[in-house]
């Protein structure tokens, strides 16, 4: 499991209500952010970072390199190892709309889905982990000698 915390979800709530949802499900869940997401500079995205580290969230920023992951995404979906549900009416609205223009780069606008999809192919792979488990407590018996020395096994 791991955490996207992409500009998507950005001014839909504040950092305290994303930080206390995140931990409701563990606090050892790892996940990326953005850190130059909403347009904000690439500082303003390494303090956001920082807040939520603070709150107490494993963070790492994701890798922001758009060719190598539109690369890595359109390899994954070629091999059938990523697949989209059909329900997600809003991804397959950003996908269609996702295009380059005239000179071969990518369009920058409506694209917050596909760029979440792409950080997570990128660098959430890597973070991704399952929940750790709880050891399983070691029932010790103890046995007391009798006085000749022998315990109650040695008969």
């Amino acid at each position: 499991m791991i955490y996207l915390y992409s500009e998507y979800y950005r001014g839909q709530a504040e950092p305290q209500v994303h930080t206390e949802a995140i931990k409701q499900h563990g606090p050892w869940i790892p996940g990326v952010i953005d850190p130059a997401a909403r347009g904000r500079s690439q500082k303003d995205g390494s303090q956001l970072l920082e807040l939520y580290k603070n709150a107490g969230l494993d963070l790492e920023p994701a890798a922001n390199a758009v060719e190598a992951g539109i690369f890595a995404c359109e390899q994954l979906f070629s091999g059938g190892m990523l697949k989209a549900f059909t329900s997600l009416s809003n991804w397959y609205s950003e996908f269609r709309m996702y295009r380059r223009d005239q000179d071969g780069r990518v369009v920058k606008e409506f694209d917050h889905l596909l760029d979440a999809m792409r950080y997570l192919i990128l660098s959430g792979r890597d973070r991704m982990t399952t929940q750790p488990q709880k050891p399983v407590p070691q029932i010790v018996y103890y046995t007391v000698p009798r006085r000749d020395g022998l315990d109650w096994m040695a008969r």
